[in-house]
């Protein structure tokens, strides 16, 4: 028998690390991104067309490369910042571990110039496939310029699996996001298909949030900053009452790289607990600096997974970091009346931090803890971390007296008595605690939620929309102009063909804006750009999940942020509306999201509850 093992072309190796490092554009641009900032880099320009699929550029004003040095970078496990094996252990840059080069050039083709300060003229090299194709002086500024095109282009089968072109710039844009964050004091801009999409100039952290995040949070931050010799932690928090459906505007860093964890989110929520409602989701933007001895980076391909020496303290440490935050500052949010009445009724809205409560926050053996010099390493109440361990333990499921609407939808007619009320003049309506609308039937009455009764009507409705019956636009007089973070245009991009159906007549206009020129006709005029805003945030909120179609979510989204809210009082003439559209709904006793939209009760019960 011949032997069977051998050793793997270089091409192919390549390709199969290429496989952990480069899963799709954005992560050659955060490979890219963070290996422009180890350079000393003030200025980054990043430019792709066909979102990434043709081209990702990034040019920097960093230290450039030497001729070797710059036809070393492509080969495996090349690296100028490991010397020894200690050195694993006192990671301070973003890019470490000699994949990346290696990994783009394996999996598309690659264009690299580069020069440094002190040498007259630069490098230039053409690399495809893993094989160098071109190696010549160029002319050119101090710094990098590394161009890749055609990604995936020698292995169609990866290619074919990437996402749409708006999908897949939405995960550059947010790689894009989570480097320049970090790094305030860097110029960042971002150009697709020849449009700029940012351009941040170098600013304050708080700057940089504003810039990103958009204006909504100029005067809605409130600051983060304790130092102990174990850690420190600055950032931002948003205020009570910029708390949203998703958690999209939150960002950990430690030592300036971007983080993903469950478990300091956690922390974060805690310190917000009774503050706003529970599913809600706050933003923040904290980093966290500590001995790199004490963390483990390597422990995932992205190295957006990390793990801490001890995690309990870090966890403390953050809650009460920003316990002690938003105590220090007074929360009070103003009272916005189209808030949930959920929301509005919670303590941190109506009631503000009276002394007692600061002085209380502050005097807490676990703050103090962190505010004493060197005792970072002794905390004496261990009894205030006992919640963290339910984050780890399983939840309960528990079993709903309401079937999925997937299942519901299959079952028409099977499942509703009720199905043919009608509502006449002479049968008043009555709603009670602005919620519920009692309606009396022969056997009995019924409790209608009218929120989640108009979301079906309106879920139904905007159905036959994009099937077939396109809703009515109501041509604006005086078309509105929308202004949107950059991050959330590309997603309404995408969205407007669907929403053309759903009445909404949208045209782009430019750095991040929209004209409004038409809306259905029961969108209230004047409250159009705050319908879309609403409606982007709840789209989102759907986003994660991947069993529904991008119309699917669009709908949904559309049916809660234009549906009558729990707390609005109705007249009998709205009220006997949504009773006669929801019964005449394909299946009225559902929301899209299985809530329920009525519950009957009988006569025979009643009489049976009062002895009769």
């Amino acid at each position: 028998m011949p032997d069977i093992i051998q050793l793997l072309p270089d091409n192919i190796a390549n390709q199969i690390a290429a496989g952990e490092v480069i899963q799709r554009p954005a992560s050659a641009v955060k490979e890219l991104l963070e290996n422009a900032v180890d350079a000393g880099a003030n200025e980054i320009k990043l430019i792709v067309n066909d979102a990434g699929k043709a081209l990702i550029q990034v040019i920097d004003n960093g230290k450039g490369m030497s001729e070797t040095d710059a036809r070393m970078s492509f080969e495996r496990h090349a690296t100028s910042k490991i010397k020894n094996i200690e050195d694993l252990f006192h990671i301070k840059t973003m890019g470490f571990r000699g994949e990346a080069l290696a990994s783009i050039a394996a999996v598309a083709q690659v264009e690299l110039k580069s020069k440094k300060e002190d040498e007259s003229i630069g490098t230039y090299i053409e690399i495809d496939n893993s094989v160098v194709k071109k190696q010549e002086p160029v002319a050119m500024e101090r710094g990098t310029s590394i161009a890749m095109k055609n990604l995936f282009f020698n292995v169609p089968a990866r290619r074919n699996f990437l996402k749409s072109n708006p999908s897949e710039l939405k995960h550059i844009m947010d790689e894009f996001i989570r480097v320049s964050m970090s790094f305030p004091d860097v110029f960042f801009s971002l150009t697709s298909n020849g449009q700029e999409v940012f351009h941040l100039e170098r600013v304050t952290l708080k700057q940089r949030i504003v810039q990103i995040l958009g204006n909504s949070y100029q005067s809605k931050l409130v600051t983060v900053e304790e130092q102990t010799d174990y850690m420190n932690i600055y950032g931002f928090v948003g205020k009570p009452e910029t708390a949203k459906k998703t958690r999209g505007d939150q960002y950990f860093f430690v030592n300036n790289r971007f983080i993903k964890s469950a478990y300091l989110n956690h922390a974060v929520m805690g310190a917000f607990d009774s503050m706003i409602a529970k599913d809600s989701f706050p933003m923040y933007t904290l980093f966290i600096d500590l001995d790199p001895a004490q963390l483990d980076i390597n422990v995932h391909p992205t190295k957006q997974e990390i793990k801490f020496e001890d995690e309990k303290i870090v966890y403390a440490f953050v809650q009460s970091a920003v316990k002690h935050a938003l105590a220090q500052f007074s929360i009070s949010p103003t009272l916005d009346f189209e808030l949930d009445p959920s929301i509005q009724q919670l303590d941190a809205v109506s009631k503000p931090f009276t002394d007692e409560k600061k002085s209380s926050v502050a005097s807490s053996s676990l703050y103090n803890t962190f505010s004493q010099k060197n005792q970072a390493h002794f905390i004496e109440n261990r009894s205030e971390l006992k919640h963290w361990r339910e984050f780890y333990e399983p939840a309960q499921k528990q079993s709903s007296q309401f079937p999925s609407s997937t299942i519901i939808e299959e079952l028409p007619n099977v499942l509703f008595p009720e199905k043919n009320i009608e509502v006449s003049d002479e049968n008043s309506l009555q709603q009670i605690h602005s919620t519920y609308i009692l309606v009396q039937n022969d056997t009995g009455f019924l409790v209608i939620h009218q929120q989640n009764a108009h979301e079906r009507i309106l879920y139904e409705r905007f159905i036959k929309a994009v099937e077939g019956k396109p809703i009515s636009i109501q041509q604006s007089l005086f078309p509105q102009t929308i202004e949107l973070a950059s991050a959330d245009v590309a997603v309404l991009a995408e969205l407007l063909p669907d929403l053309h159906f759903l009445g909404y007549h949208l045209e782009p206009f430019g750095n991040n804006t929209f004209v409004m020129q038409g809306t259905p006709a029961d969108v209230e005029q004047g409250n159009e750009k705050a319908a879309i805003e609403k409606m982007l945030e709840q789209y989102k909120h759907f986003s994660s999940d991947l069993k529904y179609s991008k119309r699917e979510k669009l709908i949904r989204s559309l049916a809660w942020q234009q549906s009558i809210k729990a707390g609005k009082t109705l007249t009998q003439k709205e009220m006997k509306s949504i009773v006669q559209e929801l019964f005449i709904c394909s299946t009225p006793n559902i929301t899209a999201t299985g809530k329920p939209t009525y519950t009957t009760f009988k006569k025979l019960e009643l009489d049976r509850m009062f002895g009769r």
